[in-house]
């Protein structure tokens, strides 16, 4: 039998065909399956992830994935940081991430209990001694307000200061950079009046603005708190201050601590002795602070501080927005002096100019801009 050339060559051709046909087919169903992505998941100190817990894990794209903190005995939980962009809570310890592409997440904690309402801030009374963080701003739309510190609460005194003079606060209160706004109280025949009624020895307040406050007491009244043995740090007051005996000021009424990196423009009015812009009557030690709110009194009143048996180191007030040339510790300064940046680099202060009040440059305690605002801590709002 004749044999065509290539003919058989062209029998074979089907079946390389089928071959690769299926294999193309095998190929493209391997290569169109499920994405899959990474999840690496980590833990500060104080408390660990129960769901899906501590490590690597692979999701196909889309997985919905729970998941759970747990902080340890003494410790809250603060939130979750990293590749948090569907996450549909960070504030939330039991929450969902969804798995978009690959991501590495880790859970916060901290030593101390949360504070994100007026029943929290309220609860700190029955344990002075702790530790607290601040973890949003509280105003008047905040829960709790109603009950707790608007002008009605509390049969029209509003709120009662934290601690009493037999229990000061002794711990920790990290304010984180939030404020504290709309506080109301009215307690005219009360001393110790203020947020805190005070800080005792050991105590430390930080990082916290009380703002638009109406506070009326007797003696020992402040925005912040009424006497201070503690330390006050990087913290302000705004609103008006009103006390009917001694030691008022717009931030601290009695200080016999520590006040640094401070201010107050707060207006503070005094019927007594020792009435300041920012302490009414200082023992401890002042440091890097300064005052621009009014002040009005009839004995020992001071555009900064009313009277002063301690140290006032590198702080001001404001001669004119005060009212008053003199305080009894402190440099006094026209306004146009307390919004140039080198009445306070001259004196050390921790100070950079930036470019408008929404700029911040956290590499510096205080930011200015320069001829047009006094100094502002740089995590201010």
């Amino acid at each position: 039998m004749k044999i065509i050339p290539g003919s058989r060559r062209r029998r074979h051709l089907p079946r390389v065909g089928v071959f690769l046909i299926t294999a193309a087919l095998i190929a493209g169903m391997v290569c169109c399956g499920p994405v899959q992505y990474n999840l690496t998941i980590s833990s500060t100190l104080g408390g660990t992830v129960t769901t899906p817990g501590v490590g690597n894990f692979t999701y196909d794209e889309g997985t919905v994935v729970n998941l759970t903190a747990e902080p340890a005995e003494g410790y809250s939980f603060f939130n979750w940081s990293g590749n948090v962009n569907t996450i549909v809570d960070v504030n939330s310890p039991a929450t969902t991430i969804t798995m978009n592409g690959h991501y590495f997440i880790t859970a916060n904690f901290f030593q101390g209990q949360p504070i994100r309402t007026w029943y929290d801030l309220d609860d700190i009374r029955d344990d002075l001694g702790g530790s607290y963080i601040l973890m949003n701003d509280l105003d008047s739309t905040t829960a709790g307000y109603e009950e707790l510190a608007n002008p009605t609460a509390n049969g029209g005194k509003g709120w009662q200061p934290i601690g009493t003079q037999s229990y000061p606060f002794t711990g920790t209160f990290d304010g984180q950079g939030y404020e504290i706004s709309d506080l109301f109280i009215n307690r005219a025949d009360e001393g110790g009046v203020g947020l805190f009624y005070g800080l005792y020895y050991g105590g430390v307040i930080k990082d916290v603005g009380v703002v638009n406050a109406t506070v009326t007491g007797d003696d020992g009244v402040g925005g912040l708190m009424g006497l201070n043995v503690g330390t006050v740090s990087n913290s302000y007051s705004t609103g008006n201050v009103t006390g009917e005996g001694w030691y008022v000021g717009g931030l601290v009424g009695l200080n016999a601590g520590t006040v640094s990196n401070s201010y107050s423009t707060a207006s503070a009015s005094g019927s007594d002795h020792q009435v300041g812009g920012l302490i009414g009557g200082n023992s401890g030690t002042v440091d890097n602070s300064y005052s621009t709110g009014g002040v009005t009194g009839n004995w020992s009143v001071g555009g900064l501080v009313g009277a002063n048996g301690g140290t006032v180191n590198n702080s001001f007030w404001d001669t004119e927005t005060s009212g008053q040339s003199t305080s009894d510790g402190g440099t006094g300064k026209n306004t146009m002096e307390m919004q140039d940046i080198t009445t306070f680099s001259g004196a050390g202060w921790d100070i950079v100019a930036v470019a408008s009040a929404d700029d911040r440059d956290t590499g510096y305690i205080w930011n200015i801009v320069n001829g047009v605002t006094y100094p502002f801590l740089n995590w201010q709002p």
